[in-house]
This record gives C-alpha cells, sequence and structure tokens, in this order.
C-alpha cells in the first residue's frame, strides 16, 4: 500500500493516480496527524504487506518531519519506508532525513517514472523486511531446547548425533524436530536452512 500524505487535494489526487496506473493500491492522507491515527498498530509483525510512504515535508499541523521523527521512535521504517516530497527542501534538510533512514527525497516538481521506480523498490525493501520479521517472529516461539536442536539441526547432524550432544533420546529430538518443523513453517531441513539463510 503507498500512503500519500500531502495536505494539497491535487497532489494527493494525481499520486493516487499515478500509483493506480502502476496497479500499486493507494492511500491518501491530508496532514500527518491523520495519517499516524490511521496507521494505529497495524504493522503486526506477521502482516506481509509490503508499505510505502510519500511524506509531504511542509503541512499545517504536524508537519512531514514530526511524522518521520514518529515512525523513526517507533521503529518502523524498515517496514514503512519513507520517501520524502517537497517544494522547500534543501540540502541539509535532505542529508539530514537520508542519514536518519529516509529511502528518498524528492523535490518538486518530480519525475514521475523516478518516482514511481522508486516507490516500487521500497515497496519491495519493506515485503523483504515484512519476510524477515515474520521469520524472526516465528524463531521467538522456539523454546530454548528447541533452539538448541535447531542450531545442531543447521549444522547438518543427524537425529542420533543430536541426541547424543545434548543428552536426550533420539525420540525426544524427532518430538522437537516435529515442533521446530511446525512453528517455523517449514517441511524439510533443507527447506528450514533455506528460511533461515
Amino acid at each position: 500500500m503507498l500512503h500519500i500524505v500531502d495536505d494539497e487535494d491535487v497532489i494527493r489526487d494525481a499520486l493516487e493516480w499515478l500509483a493506480q496506473s502502476r496497479g500499486l493500491p493507494a492511500r491518501g492522507y491530508a496532514g500527518g496527524q491523520a495519517f499516524l491515527d490511521a496507521l494505529g498498530d497495524r504493522f503486526a509483525a506477521d502482516t506481509p504487506h509490503g508499505d510505502c510512504v510519500l511524506l509531504d515535508v511542509r503541512m499545517p499541523g504536524m508537519n512531514g518531519i514530526a511524522v518521520f521523527d514518529q515512525l523513526v521512535a517507533r521503529g518502523l521504517l524498515a517496514r514503512l519506508p519513507v520517501i520524502f516530497l517537497t517544494g522547500h527542501g534543501d540540502v541539509p534538510m535532505a542529508v539530514d532525513s537520508l542519514k536518519r533512514g529516509a529511502f528518498d527525497f524528492f523535490e518538486k516538481p518530480f519525475n514521475d517514472n523516478q518516482l514511481m521506480d522508486r516507490v516500487e523498490e521500497a515497496l519491495a525493501a519493506s515485503r523483504k523486511a515484512a519476510s524477515r520479521d515474520a521469520i524472526h517472529a516465528r524463531l521467538a516461539t522456539l523454546s530454548a531446547r528447541e533452539r538448541e536442536v535447531l542450531d545442531l539441526i543447521l549444522a547438518g547432524n543427524m537425529n542420533k548425533v543430536v541426541a547424543d550432544k545434548l543428552g536426550i533420546s533420539m525420540r525426544t529430538v524427532e518430538v522437537h524436530r516435529a515442533h521446530i518443523f511446525d512453528k517455523m513453517q517449514v517441511k524439510t531441513a533443507v527447506e528450514l536452512a533455506g528460511l533461515l539463510k
């Protein structure tokens, strides 16, 4: 989803149309607070959506920099890359934003194709971050013993070797292995290794 945060109706409408012409779902917000209110807590670790924010710098009320600060404070930049749009930007502002994690910075007027290419790159980065977050969330469900078994499986050890190294029965290793595969949503050790590489 492309989130367009700009106080100018004509800019929001044009960007929504541009996004939809590329098959990208888009939603516009007339201000920073409206966007943050709509955002809520929808970025759970298991949400696979790719998201990106086109954020105007100068808006009445909460400006784009303040919205960006909120996203930084909430640790959402990987899942919600920000591309700044401004007609009033300057080099120090752009450099500072990029150093703090903004995905890109465009001055108005901008080239439509270049902007949409960067949006698509940001959406791809967001999906990759969502996938990473989902894997980490699944790993967090493993018990300490399951993590030990997982590490030994990933090292290429057979069940008997895992059992000997941990001082447990081979049947217990098989049970742990089944739980690991179930929690990680894989069917084989090869698939598990590929997921965690």
